[in-house]
């Protein structure tokens, strides 16, 4: 009979102590990573632009059109322009 059950070691979710050990660690840079994070939305760092957004408003929900026909999707670019005035929002 093989032993599959029961605890392991190291399995599970790390004690909250540790957990919030790191975050007392991590909150040092607090300063430091959202001035990061807005440098790189301002220089138009596409990753950084989506992770902004994502995080302020959520990411939207995906929708799935069954009936396209084998069509391409029409995708909505924004113009540098677009881009500087969400930019000036933050």
């Amino acid at each position: 009979m093989s032993k599959r059950g029961g605890a392991r070691q190291g399995a599970g979710r790390k004690p909250k102590a540790d957990e919030q050990e790191l975050i007392e660690k991590l909150s040092a840079y607090n300063d430091t990573a959202h001035e990061k994070l807005k440098e790189a939305v301002e220089s138009g760092e596409q990753w950084a632009v989506k992770m902004y957004f994502e995080y302020f408003y959520g990411k939207p929900n995906q929708t799935i059109n069954h009936k396209n026909n084998g069509e391409k999707f029409e995708t909505t670019v924004l113009s540098k322009e677009q881009q500087n005035k969400l930019i000036d929002k933050l």
